[in-house]
């Protein structure tokens, strides 16, 4: 079965989301005459007087950042979801529907040194980071308007990320976003069908099989997952029963820490650049119910695809039909498992 997938066109199963993705691995072969991206040049400088979020600098709405030293947080300028709103909704003949959306929108320099990404941090440094998560997750999650947070990073250009500035951000509102209601949702199913939880069980299955782990460490699991669409996508996984962030034992967050470290550098090293992607954690909503099926993980999806130039498209068939990928789960699972741990820079 396992050159099967690895020669014949198949589709697999997010279990996740109930949606499928389209196998194709005899495509790795085709030539490229597409468009190739510019390759972004290293960011060498410490603080950049021009950017927005650099220490000591004054922002596009006048505000002056503070001389921080570590991981800073704000209000973003420009936020998408907004505390203080009128509440409305609208209804015409259940074809037109929609409604008011409270939110807060904030913005997490993850260093004040504008030359650094998480790939290049300390881990002391990325410890300070995933403290920040938990400590945002807690203190916004308590708003009573607040049902659930989104910790989400876009590194590069090619993301559409607005600034070079090392910086994710943290989206909390009124409901539960459509990605991660399919995936509770499908938790949820199994738990109930099952009496376990459901990326557990997956997680037993891949430790056992060892085809896509790229990394684990004491307390998680760096993997690419079965189902992965996006060429070098990968997840992060505990190997405990975490619901959310603030169920970390100290241990946990410095392991974290690590596996969050492992990832991004080993992301670099893949193409020697600095490599761009969208990553999230999914975890618990924070609307006061127990979501006992709900395991924390991590989700990065990176969007090269043959070199740091070559960007993979989602068009056409994707759109209008189902994701489809070239090169499978297990393949990238090996190249980045081989990949050396410390990053292309220190070498």
């Amino acid at each position: 079965m396992k050159n099967m997938l690895q020669q014949y066109t198949h589709r697999r199963l997010n279990i996740l989301t109930g949606e499928w993705v389209l196998v194709a691995p005899h495509r790795t072969k085709r030539p490229w005459q597409g468009h190739e991206e510019e390759r972004q040049p290293k960011k060498t400088i410490e603080h950049d007087p021009s950017c927005y979020l650099c220490p000591r600098n004054t922002r596009a709405n006048g505000t002056v950042n503070p001389d921080y030293k570590s991981t800073y947080i704000f209000v973003n300028d420009f936020s998408s979801l907004i505390d203080v709103i009128p509440d409305f909704e609208i209804g015409e003949a259940d074809l037109m529907v929609g409604r008011s959306e409270r939110g807060i929108c904030k913005v997490v320099c993850f260093s004040p040194r504008h030359d650094l990404t998480i790939a290049e941090m300390s881990h002391d440094e990325i410890i300070v980071v995933v403290k920040a998560w938990m400590e945002e997750y807690k203190s916004l999650g308590s708003l009573p308007f607040i049902n659930h947070v989104q910790i989400f990073e876009n590194k590069g250009e090619i993301m559409g990320c607005s600034n070079p500035h090392p910086h994710g951000q943290i989206w909390a509102q009124e409901t539960v976003p459509v990605e991660p209601a399919k995936e509770l949702y499908h938790q949820q199913k199994y738990f109930e069908q099952h009496n376990s939880v459901m990326l557990l069980d997956y997680l037993e299955l891949e430790l056992k099989k060892k085809e896509r782990i790229i990394y684990e460490n004491e307390g998680f699991v760096l993997l690419v997952p079965f189902w992965a669409v996006w060429p070098y996508e990968v997840m992060i996984l505990p190997k405990r029963h975490i619901a959310h962030m603030l169920q970390f034992t100290d241990p946990e967050i410095s392991w974290f820490a690590d596996v969050l470290s492992m990832a991004t550098v080993k992301y670099d090293n893949l193409f020697n650049t600095s490599f761009p992607y969208s990553s999230g954690i999914h975890q618990a909503p924070t609307d006061g119910k127990v979501h006992e099926a709900c395991q924390l993980h991590m989700h990065f999806y990176p969007p090269l695809l043959r070199s740091a130039t070559v960007k993979k498209f989602m068009v056409g068939y994707e759109l209008l039909a189902n994701p489809q990928r070239d090169i499978t789960a297990e393949t990238s699972a090996s190249i980045l498992r081989d990949l050396p741990s410390l990053h292309y820079s220190r070498k």
